[in-house]
């Protein structure tokens, strides 16, 4: 077994227009969490006033988790453009085989296969 695998286009069902799709669709979703989370800061400093007011309480405690949410699927994301940059896109973190085509055309940033997947969500 390879330390660092790299895993081959046949392994994974994915051509090379499928990874300039899935490389477009990453950087799209990485400027615009960036944009999103420029937008809640914005919303946050311009509203730093109304805090004492409780309905502009809770609007802040949603923005702070939306911002949450939205660093965290940037991290997802650029991790995702990372792996491809070294040649490690589409394999699962888990256990090392090949995340399917269909997966990563609807999610891709996953860093697990459907079945990987499953069983780290069913163990929270």
């Amino acid at each position: 077994m390879v330390n660092n695998p790299i895993i081959s286009d046949r392994e994974t069902g994915l051509s090379s227009e499928d990874l300039t799709a899935l490389r477009e669709n990453l950087h799209e979703q990485r400027l615009f969490r960036q944009e999103q989370l420029q937008h809640i800061a914005a919303a946050t400093t311009t509203r730093a006033d109304d805090l004492l007011d409780q309905r502009a309480a809770g609007q802040v405690e949603v923005r702070v988790k939306l911002a949450a949410s939205a660093r965290m699927v940037l991290s997802d994301v650029e991790a995702a453009l990372e792996r491809m940059d070294g040649g490690r896109y589409g394999l699962c973190h888990l256990c090392q085989g090949p995340i399917a085509r269909d997966r990563l055309m609807i999610v891709p940033q996953a860093r697990y296969c459907a079945r990987c997947q499953q069983v780290r969500e069913a163990g929270r």
